[in-house]
């Protein structure tokens, strides 16, 4: 008699693999005081890493210190840091990336966590929550625009993350060839988060260790004028993303506005017969016409939105996800060792 063969079942992620390329993206302007100290903190952190330093058009040495301090450097002449990340996201191949600020104020300890919980629970993103007891790390204005912020991000899209802001974030592939990126300063956070839960990607937040700039370096966010574009980034994004919505609530505005002119001139019409108000009329009935082409509006856009969702979300299952990784614990843990 033969023996029986006892042959194990096995899922899909289960083949083997080598251990994941890692990717550490770091966008730099103008950061020579730092980028050394960026470079060699992952350096130690994720020993197989590669790890790339994008020059957004720096006027001091950036690209000489971070070369020397063992990094690939590229060039990106287009400034901003969206165009930045748009120009790595299209030139760097990995399995797993790592996007960073190259101003020394993020802990890369962090990293490999970052990595294995991206890995172990086949997560698209990763986002280091900033914790942070110093007053010069995280001002009191940055904290509260934060909040708020992600209070309306929320509200629109649904879903909490306590930092919607930070700049620390752990990718799979499928999220990085699939990612439009269409910002082109720093509102690509906002971008990336309302990507992440309009396309209801799995994602996850760690905390992370967030100090203040080392001395000698400055920082490139302007409170006030970065807040408005954050602002004006979230507006666009429920256009695009929610146009029924968006359409909807300028449409019933519109609606509204040409009742409150109309009701007073119709009200006039029924005691007397006539029409004083005739350019108050005009200027309701104009309203009205709108509000409905608003309401047509939002309705078409939305149709075309959906299309544009199944496409991307095409784009992403046609890449691997980060679970393959897993079927080894070695693998999961080679990222830190």
């Amino acid at each position: 008699m033969n023996p029986k063969v006892s042959i194990p079942r096995r899922s899909i992620g289960d083949e083997p693999t080598t251990a994941p390329r890692v990717a550490v993206l770091v966008p730099c302007h103008n950061e020579e005081a730092t980028v050394a100290g960026v470079v060699s903190g992952f350096a130690t952190a994720l020993p197989s890493a590669e790890i790339w330093v994008f020059d957004n058009d720096s006027t001091d040495a950036t690209a000489a210190a971070a070369a020397a301090a063992g990094a690939l450097v590229r060039k990106a002449p287009l400034k901003g840091k969206g165009n930045v990340v748009r120009r790595m996201f299209a030139d760097v191949e990995a399995d797993i990336y790592l996007l960073v600020d190259g101003d020394g104020t993020y802990d890369a300890a962090a990293a490999p966590t970052m990595i294995r919980t991206l890995i172990e629970e086949n997560l698209d993103m990763v986002t280091a929550a900033r914790v942070s007891a110093d007053a010069q790390a995280f001002r009191a204005g940055h904290r509260f625009g934060n909040r708020a912020l992600n209070g309306i991000v929320r509200f629109i899209f649904g879903r909490q993350f306590k930092d919607m802001l930070s700049g620390y974030r752990a990718f799979s592939r499928r999220f990085v060839k699939s990612f439009p990126a269409q910002s082109q300063g720093f509102e690509i956070e906002t971008e990336l988060t309302v990507h992440t839960l309009q396309m209801r990607l799995p994602s996850a937040e760690v905390e992370a260790a967030y100090g203040a700039r080392p001395e000698g370096s400055q920082s490139k966010l302007d409170t006030w004028r970065d807040g408005l574009r954050i602002l004006r980034m979230i507006g666009l994004m429920v256009r695009e993303e929610r146009p029924l919505q968006f359409f909807a609530v300028a449409g019933l505005a519109a609606a509204v506005l040409a009742t409150v002119l109309a009701a007073p001139v119709f009200m006039t019409y029924l005691r007397t017969g006539g029409v004083p108000r005739m350019p108050t009329l005009i200027v309701a009935v104009s309203l009205g016409m709108i509000s409905l082409l608003s309401f047509a509006c939002g309705l078409i856009l939305d149709t075309v939105s959906r299309a544009r969702l199944e496409q991307r979300r095409l784009a992403y299952l046609a890449q691997p996800g980060a679970s393959r990784f897993a079927s080894t614990a070695a693998s999961a843990r080679s990222v830190g060792s």
